[in-house]
C-alpha cells in the first residue's frame, strides 16, 4: 500500500446550480446541475497515512485545525477507510488556492483533491465517476471537480447514493473563459449548507426552481452541443438569477449580495450592451463571475478596470480535470 497521496483539483462554478439536498446524509441534490471547471482556483492536497499516529491532523495553508474542523475531516476520511478495509490515523496537508467560504466553490476543490489524494494513497482504484460519488459527501459540488471542461452532476433517483455522480459533458475547447470579479473574498457570514437548508425549507418560490433547473439543464446542454455561446450565456445568467430570487423567497429572506455585486452586474450588463457577449452568474456569496469567450477577456477587463481595482478581476481558462502530482511537484 502507498502511504501517500497528492492530487490537484481545481474549483468549479456552476452554470445550472445545485440548490437543496433532497438527503442530507447522503448529499443527493434536488436538481441536477452544470458546471465549468477553472484553471486559476485550485487545491493540492497530500494524504499521508501513518499508523502509528493517534488521531487524525488537519493542516490547511500550513496552520493546524481546530479539533471541530479535524473531526469533520475524519468523518469523510472515514468513507475511504472503509472501502479500504484499514483504520489507520492520516496527516492531511492542504494548500488551497482559492479564498475560503467566499462563494468561490473553496470546498468544491478541496474535496475533489482530497478524494484524489486518498484514492492514490489507499491505492483504492476507484474509477472517476465512482470517486465523483465520494467527494459528493464532503461537499457536493466536489464531485464535479473530478473533470475538467463542462460537467454534470446528475442527480440520481430516490435514496441510492450510487447513482449521483458527475460525468464530463464537454471540453470546452472552443473560446470559452470565465473573468472572476471578486468583490469579497472574507468568509461569508451564512454558509451555503445553511442557507441552502433554509431555503429549501421555507421559500414558496423554490418548487418553482426546481422544476425550472431541470428545463435550464436540457436546454443548456443543448446549446453546448451546438457551440452556441449566447444561448449558453443566457441560460446561465437565467439560471443563476433564479437561485437568488428562491433565496429571498425565504424566511428571513436571505441574500449574498453586496452594494459593489449589483456594480459588477450592471457594469457587465452595460459591456454586453456596448457589443461583447458576456454573462453574468453568482453561487452562494457576493462575487460576480463572468461568462465570456477567451478572445474577449482583454477588452472586457479593460472595461472593468474604469469600475474595479484591478487586483479584485480575476481571468481564468477552462481548467483540467484531477492531476495526481509527484514529489517533485510539491514543492510547499
Amino acid at each position: 500500500m502507498k502511504k501517500i497521496g497528492r492530487c490537484r483539483a481545481h474549483t468549479n462554478i456552476a452554470l445550472i446550480k445545485y440548490w437543496g439536498k433532497r438527503n442530507e446524509a447522503l448529499f443527493l441534490p434536488m436538481n441536477s446541475s452544470l458546471s465549468l471547471t477553472l484553471d486559476a482556483f485550485f487545491t493540492d492536497t497530500q494524504v499521508k497515512i501513518d499508523p502509528n499516529a493517534t488521531e487524525d491532523v488537519f493542516f490547511l495553508n500550513g496552520k493546524k485545525q481546530s479539533v471541530e474542523e479535524t473531526q469533520k475531516m475524519s468523518k469523510f476520511l472515514d468513507l475511504f477507510r472503509k472501502e479500504a478495509d484499514i483504520q489507520d490515523n492520516m496527516i492531511i496537508t492542504s494548500f488551497n488556492h482559492v479564498p475560503t467560504a467566499a462563494g468561490l466553490a473553496s470546498s468544491a476543490s478541496a474535496y475533489a483533491a482530497l478524494s484524489g489524494a486518498l484514492n492514490q494513497a489507499l491505492e483504492l482504484d476507484l474509477d472517476t465517476k465512482t470517486l465523483s460519488t465520494f467527494a459528493r459527501r464532503g461537499s457536493g459540488s466536489a464531485t464535479r471537480s473530478l473533470y475538467g471542461g463542462f460537467v454534470e452532476w446528475q442527480m440520481g433517483v430516490e435514496n441510492d447514493s450510487t447513482s449521483s455522480y458527475a460525468i464530463p459533458v464537454d471540453d470546452a475547447s472552443w473560446d470559452i473563459g470565465m473573468i472572476v470579479i471578486a468583490v469579497n473574498t472574507s468568509k461569508k457570514k451564512l454558509s451555503s449548507r445553511k442557507g441552502m437548508k433554509e431555503t429549501v425549507a421555507t421559500s414558496p418560490f423554490y418548487p418553482a426552481w426546481v422544476n425550472s433547473a431541470a428545463v435550464d439543464l436540457k436546454e443548456i446542454k443543448q446549446a453546448i452541443k451546438e457551440k452556441d455561446f449566447i444561448r449558453l450565456g443566457e441560460i446561465t445568467e437565467s439560471n443563476g438569477m433564479k437561485m437568488h430570487g428562491s433565496m429571498l423567497g425565504a424566511t428571513p429572506p436571505i441574500s449574498y449580495w453586496e452594494p459593489d455585486s449589483v456594480r459588477a452586474i450592471q457594469k457587465v450588463k452595460e459591456i454586453r450592451e456596448n457589443g461583447i457577449p458576456c454573462y453574468i452568474t453568482m453561487d452562494a456569496g457576493p462575487n460576480v463571475k463572468v461568462l465570456c469567450q477567451q478572445s474577449d477577456m482583454p477588452n472586457i477587463m479593460k472595461q472593468l478596470r474604469h469600475d474595479f481595482d484591478e487586483s479584485k478581476i480575476i481571468p481564468s481558462k477552462v481548467g483540467s480535470g484531477l492531476t495526481y502530482l509527484t514529489e517533485d511537484d510539491w514543492d510547499y
